[in-house]
């Protein structure tokens, strides 16, 4: 770890013998940290691109500027957890030719199996997981497309990362490809552009009453 590395060791040395499951406590801060490494890379090129538009005189709308960078964060920190994990990284990976037979294509065969493991752990994370760490992918895309059509758009970019993450795990074998995945993936999404739409209506119904 390049930022992490002391207050990992510091929670490693309190809580490592204590927590249950602590590797995924690992994954995260490895995850975060790799992700604040290449975040730092788009950071500077984004903040180029800013600073011509401003030169140039063309407004910049610094909340949907905020939400964006954050958005990309997020993306990135999702990818590093689910395909770029543990000794792997983008430096090191290679394509790994592979018959697509190996890709679970049955729905819910592989996660009705994790009920019949020695933990149910691993069967509520892989479900719960899958679909709570996509409700802010469906929430942020849904703020960021607020044109028409902008439910089936923030859909679809759901849908598209969730499909490039399984296709990268299988592409560089480092996690298994399911189409449960893809589907709990996207039932988050959706998730997370309704809770987008039911806070725009809150937020309208709020901006009425203040003009009252």
């Amino acid at each position: 770890m390049v930022f992490l590395q002391p207050l990992f060791e510091w929670i490693e040395s309190m809580f490592g013998e204590t927590i249950n499951h602590f590797p995924l406590i690992e994954l995260i801060f490895y995850s975060i940290d790799q992700t604040l490494f290449y975040f730092i890379f788009w950071f500077i090129g984004r903040s180029i691109i800013l600073y011509v538009k401003k030169r140039k005189n063309k407004p910049i709308k610094w909340r949907r500027e905020i939400i964006f960078n954050v958005f990309i964060f997020y993306v990135l920190l999702l990818i590093h957890l689910t395909v770029f994990r543990e000794e792997n990284s983008i430096d090191n990976v290679s394509i790994v030719l592979r018959p697509l037979s190996e890709i679970n294509w049955i729905p819910f065969v592989e996660t009705a199996k994790l009920t019949q493991g020695t933990s149910l752990f691993d069967y509520y994370y892989n479900l719960y997981g899958n679909i709570l760490w996509f409700v802010p992918m469906g929430f942020g895309a849904a703020y960021l497309m607020k044109k028409k059509h902008s439910f089936l758009r923030a859909l679809f970019i759901g849908i598209a990362v969730s499909f490039s993450i399984e296709a990268m795990q299988f592409l560089f074998y480092t996690g298994i490809s399911d189409i449960d995945d893809l589907i709990f993936n996207t039932l988050g999404t959706i998730i997370g552009i309704g809770l987008f739409e039911i806070s725009q209506w809150v937020y309208k119904k709020w901006q009425i009453r203040k003009t009252l």
